[in-house]
């Protein structure tokens, strides 16, 4: 690589921290030179997996790169990324962008003020199934999204939307291209404060619908996009960066014969390491990141109003279905009332 590397720094060294460490610290581009958190052991062992140094206040960091990856929690976002912005750093900070629409466009305010790049970490769009699909999408008119997964404890304080939908958001956005007529949003809360299981239908100006499911109480994990536009219809899986692509062939489908299937050879490097190689592409050629801190206010403000919509309408505040909500509603009550019961136990 002909340009010199870049110094840069991770400040979080939680689950996703950890992996941008592991991944920095192999990256001929980057010279990671070190890992912060306020929990010493945890940037301890971070920085010795990653072959750098730990830190425990992410100030000490500040004066030593030319960039920082963000990956603190989410409440943390504003004051940190803040930090490092008005230090004049190149900032990469992990979704979502910050906890308000507020916080979120002073930070981008400020990058602009400092001529900073910042940049949000929806590293889903670099997911190779992604990037080979986007070729093949005219005018989506329908959109299927399952993003399910197992609970986590560490993100009982976030809900599914702002800590798994958001990706979702974030590439529905990013393919249909048109602004958001109106919604209709339903959850419930099981293990957390906030929602666990959300169900959204997002109607877009150009006509696009788009239905939306993400849960953290599955056992399995599924996170798989369906699309359908016109003579064509597109199946992505995320999770095994698989794409399989349908056109018709003909006006009128007698058979199978009559369909052609595509599946793309696509490129299995692992996304995180495209999402940092871009990063630093834009960082070295002064280019606006692909996921810019626009696109993360975007997400995140979709993002908001659904949570918004769940907290009106969020099932456990309702001892009866009310005639507004949609018919998947009960059976969503139901999954939800029998999984609150497994975690209970028997009542007294």
């Amino acid at each position: 690589m002909s340009e010199p590397r870049l110094k840069i720094g991770v400040i979080g060294a939680g689950r996703m921290g950890a992996l941008h460490a592991r991944v920095l610290g192999k990256h001929p581009g980057y010279e990671l030179v070190g890992v912060a958190d306020t929990n010493q052991w945890r940037a301890q062992i971070a920085a010795w997996r990653a072959g750098t140094m730990p830190y425990r206040d992410h100030n000490d960091l500040l004066g030593k790169v030319d960039a920082l990856v963000i990956a603190v929690p989410t409440e943390f976002h504003f004051d940190v990324g803040m930090a490092a912005l008005e230090a004049g750093k190149h900032v990469l900070i992990e979704k979502p962008i910050a906890a308000t629409v507020e916080q979120a466009k002073a930070l981008l305010a400020k990058s602009e003020e400092k001529k900073v790049q910042l940049q949000v970490g929806h590293v889903e769009r670099f997911n190779p199934a992604v990037l080979g699909a986007i070729p093949h999408i005219r005018e989506p008119r329908f959109i299927t999204v399952e993003r399910l997964g197992p609970y986590d404890p560490r993100v009982a304080g976030i809900g599914v939307v702002l800590d798994l939908m958001i990706h979702d958001l974030d590439i529905l956005l990013t393919l249909v291209g048109s602004e958001v007529e109106s919604l209709e949003a339903l959850g419930a809360s099981l293990f957390a404060k906030h929602e666990d299981i959300a169900n959204v239908r997002v109607r877009f100006k150009n006509g696009c619908v788009a239905d939306l499911t993400a849960s953290r109480i599955s056992i399995k994990r599924c996170r798989k996009i369906r699309i359908f536009q016109e003579s064509s219809y597109i199946s992505l899986d995320y999770l095994n960066a698989s794409l399989n692509i349908y056109k018709r062939k003909k006006p009128e489908i007698k058979s199978l014969k009559d369909v052609e299937i595509i599946t793309p050879k696509l490129d299995k490097t692992e996304p995180l390491r495209v999402e940092l190689d871009h990063f630093r592409d834009c960082i070295v050629h002064d280019r606006k990141p692909w996921t810019s801190g626009e696109h993360g206010l975007e997400a995140l403000a979709l993002a908001l109003q659904i949570a918004e919509e769940l907290e009106r309408y969020e099932l456990s505040h309702h001892t009866r279905q009310s005639a507004f909500l949609p018919a998947w509603a009960g059976s969503i009550k139901r999954l939800a009332g029998a999984v609150g019961r497994a975690v209970r136990g028997p009542e007294e």
